[in-house]
């Protein structure tokens, strides 16, 4: 009878996966052994995983640029990655080893690409994709690099009030984008975006403040939808408006050249995950094209603004279970060692799932369990998987001298900002150590260095004024 735990994963998926492998019972992400990094750093435990980062920047670059390829499309390809996701100086040098552009969201941004640019990481001809609804200083910052000869920076203006603000403190030349208000999904609580600006005003805004002003340039639309890049009719239907309204005003602005298609592609979240990511880029590359051609305008350059696709892939959290509590005939708990409200919050938030897989022990039988986290908010607990409405993990023997761990993947974009890294924690449970796994391009050998040391209880009391 097949009751392991392994039984169960290679009987419902296709295992082992690119990232996933099993040998002698424990867990390899991206062949690297995690109970060699558990026996060295012990948990809970945060890991970056930097090689993952540039696999997936390059991975999307020969997706566009083989979808223009095909079509003979005469724009060029564009990778920007931004700068929310996550804002580690490590996540930022090993993407801009990639030849990459960068979206910002706030005036802080700003002077992180400062930062970049002292330690010599960025020169002045990349191109800075400023988005957001810009509070005075955002936009300050914004002219300062463009009149310190930061040529390519394109603030986008989110509303047509930010175009007055702007021009108080523009000294230069300055190229801009505008973002496109786009209609929400119907079931969504709302209509239209809270961001961009109208369909309808956008012509209008473009004659009557911008077309006159020599100090502007229009060179950018940009248009995001919040539930991503799906195969969907709502995502055609609102990529086919934007291209549409592209195509009017570029008629009459002849400096406009870009379309910015904002972020969206998605991340493996659970081991049955499917996506076709080129057939998606091959049809928004022949969409704009087709578009483009029935209106007799050229096709733009397209600009894209991936976050969570950059540095998701990279991350992993790994706790060890501490114990194991029946709380009534269905309901077996399994106790980490932290908090998933500090440590993966948008578990708690949104009710986001990742990946879930056992470090150890994968020929041990298996049953349901739920995970409760350290806190004492009834909150702090996870307890299904997207594919199976369920938590199966070995069981655990009294008599095995090593516990259980497991990990949760591809954790890499938002947790650690969202969790406020370095700061206040949830009943004070302390941040985890976090590490960062760097690959030998020669020699595939991989190794390992301590980012950040667990929280300590002094640090949290200064935060807090003792």
């Amino acid at each position: 009878m097949k009751n392991k735990y392994i039984d169960l994963i290679e009987q419902s998926f296709e295992f082992p996966q690119e990232e996933f492998k099993v040998i002698e019972n424990e867990l390899y992400f991206n062949n690297v052994p995690l109970m060699e990094i558990i026996e060295q750093y012990g948990t809970p435990l945060r890991i970056s995983f930097l090689p993952k980062i540039s696999r997936q920047i390059q991975r999307a670059k020969r997706l566009f640029n083989v979808a223009m390829a095909k079509v003979d499309y005469e724009g060029n390809y564009y990778y920007c990655y931004c700068t929310k996701s996550s804002h580690f100086s490590f996540v930022m040098e090993t993407a801009l080893k990639n030849d990459i552009h960068l979206e910002t969201s706030s005036a802080f941004d700003v002077n992180l690409i400062d930062a970049l640019h002292e330690q010599g990481l960025i020169n002045k001809e990349r191109y800075i994709i400023c988005n957001g609804f810009k509070k005075e200083l955002y936009i300050e910052n914004i002219a300062g690099l463009i009149n310190n000869g930061w040529v390519n920076t394109i603030p986008i203006l989110d509303n047509m009030a930010e175009l007055d603000v702007l021009s108080k403190y523009i000294r230069q030349p300055c190229k801009l984008g505008i973002r496109i208000a786009a209609e929400e999904e119907p079931k969504f609580d709302f209509y239209t975006s809270r961001l961009g600006i109208r369909y309808s005003d956008i012509i209008p805004f473009y004659e009557n403040k911008i077309a006159n002003d020599e100090r502007y340039s229009l060179k950018m639309l940009h248009f995001f939808i919040n539930t991503g890049i799906r195969d969907n009719s709502y995502y055609w239907n609102e990529l086919a408006k934007c291209v549409s309204v592209y195509c009017n005003l570029k008629k009459i602005c002849p400096d406009l050249d870009s379309l910015n298609i904002g972020g969206g592609f998605p991340i493996k979240n659970s081991m049955s995950f499917t996506y076709d990511y080129e057939y998606m880029a091959e049809e928004i590359i022949a969409q704009i094209k087709s578009i483009c051609m029935q209106n007799g305008v050229p096709e733009p350059n397209i600009f894209s603004e991936f976050g969570s696709f950059t540095v998701g892939e990279s991350g992993a959290v790994i706790y060890q279970i501490l114990g194991q509590k029946q709380q009534n005939d269905r309901e077996r708990w399994y106790m980490i060692d932290s908090s998933f409200m500090t440590t993966l919050p948008d578990t708690w938030a949104i009710k986001q799932r990742f990946i879930l897989l056992p470090i150890n022990n994968w020929n041990h039988e298996y049953h349901r369990v739920f995970l409760g986290g350290l806190t004492c908010d009834s909150q702090d607990y996870y307890n299904a998987e997207s594919h199976a409405n369920a938590i199966f993990l070995p069981q655990l023997n009294p008599q095995d001298e090593t516990p259980q761990y497991i990990g949760f993947f591809h954790t890499g974009a938002y947790q650690e900002s969202i969790g406020g890294y370095g700061g206040l924690q949830h009943c004070l449970q302390p941040g985890p150590k976090h590490i960062i796994i760097d690959v030998d391009d020669e020699t595939g050998d991989y190794s390992t260095k301590l980012f950040s040391k667990e929280q300590t209880y002094k640090s949290m009391l200064k935060i807090l004024g003792y």
